[in-house]
């Protein structure tokens, strides 16, 4: 096994019969994994079972695939080790199982900008992976497509709920990504488990209110959060006072109001984990901090997500979702 360690810890080989499925669909559809290719998997002590599991699937389809353990990043978009970094974009596929997203940091943007194609896999579980990946792929490739089709083309858009979400976005010049799990090409990149259609908004202001927040997990009260000037300036009841004060650790471009995605995977349930909530088909999420690696201009070393329920979204006043339902093919 070609391994590289910057944290050692206990590790037990993982056991491939709940993985395999899962795995397979990553190496071998999302990412297209050929012979002869380098691999670069990166995890931190925590992931590792996931990670092995991956390495082996790409060795065995003739790639030379490598395990870099590091250690656990402080946020979601911290950046990793220089050695990690110089690894991503040298490779020419990267896969990150990491406990805290790879997926806004300015190495996994080299690495992609440069023509290697990856998946940050942030959170992930074996049984999310085996759920999730198991999705009907043309069904939910054509509504993460035909979402980031419609807020591209958008210049306005308008998210409501029933506790009280309404939250307008400016879209003028920025362009809506599918994250489908289709990553064969040169410079592909997206989550997986995939599932969502999104975009890097220009500007925002009203009031969202978020059951799912990262990286806290479910708020049993929801929390409110007031955005203003496309900024969060005041976030009120559940997990709240705990998700703006991890952004302001990062001054006010953590604040940044960042990024509006539906999801669109039907196979995703309301865990707490944001890695699956985000793509729960018919919900909204919203993001603050970074927002370079996805077509925005704030670059700052934490993203993180937030989950609306029962959302209705308008763009332009065409209709994507009517509280909760999938609505934009009908």
């Amino acid at each position: 096994m070609s391994e590289c360690t910057f944290a050692g810890a206990a590790y037990d080989p993982p056991a491939m019969t709940d993985l395999e499925p899962g795995v397979r669909t990553v190496v071998h559809q999302s990412l297209g994994v050929r012979a002869e290719e380098e691999v670069v998997v990166v995890v931190d002590p925590a992931t590792r079972n996931i990670g092995e599991a991956l390495r082996t699937e790409a060795a065995a389809a003739g790639a030379d695939a490598v395990l870099m353990v590091m250690d656990e990043r402080a946020t979601d978009g911290t950046e990793p080790p220089a050695s990690v970094a110089g690894a991503l974009a040298a490779a020419d596929v990267f896969i990150a199982p990491t406990s805290r997203s790879l997926s806004h940091t300015q190495a996994r943007k080299r690495a992609t900008d440069g023509g290697a194609r990856g998946a940050s896999m942030p959170g992930v579980t074996e049984d999310m992976l085996a759920r999730m990946m198991a999705v009907d792929f043309g069904a939910m490739a054509a509504r993460s497509k035909a979402v980031a089709a419609v807020l591209d083309a958008g210049t306005r858009a308008h998210v409501i709920c029933p506790r009280g979400t309404d939250l307008r976005f400016a879209l003028d010049g920025r362009a809506g990504i599918s994250d489908d799990g289709e990553l064969t090409a040169p410079g592909a990149f997206g989550n997986l488990p995939c599932g969502e259609g999104f975009i890097a908004p220009a500007f925002g202001e009203g009031t969202a209110i978020a059951s799912s927040l990262t990286p806290l997990g479910l708020s049993i009260e929801p929390a409110t959060l007031t955005v203003a000037e496309g900024r969060l300036v005041a976030a009120n009841g559940g997990l709240g006072p705990q998700f703006i004060e991890l952004l302001l650790a990062h001054g006010q471009l953590g604040t940044n109001l960042a990024e509006l995605g539906v999801g669109t995977n039907d196979r995703a349930r309301l865990t707490g984990n944001i890695l699956e909530d985000e793509k729960i088909l018919g919900t909204v999420h919203v993001a603050f901090g970074a927002s370079a690696g996805i077509g925005g201009t704030v670059a700052v070393p934490i993203h993180l997500d937030v989950v609306v329920l029962e959302a209705s979204l308008e763009v332009d006043g065409r209709q994507v979702l009517d509280a909760g339902r999938y609505v934009l093919d009908q």
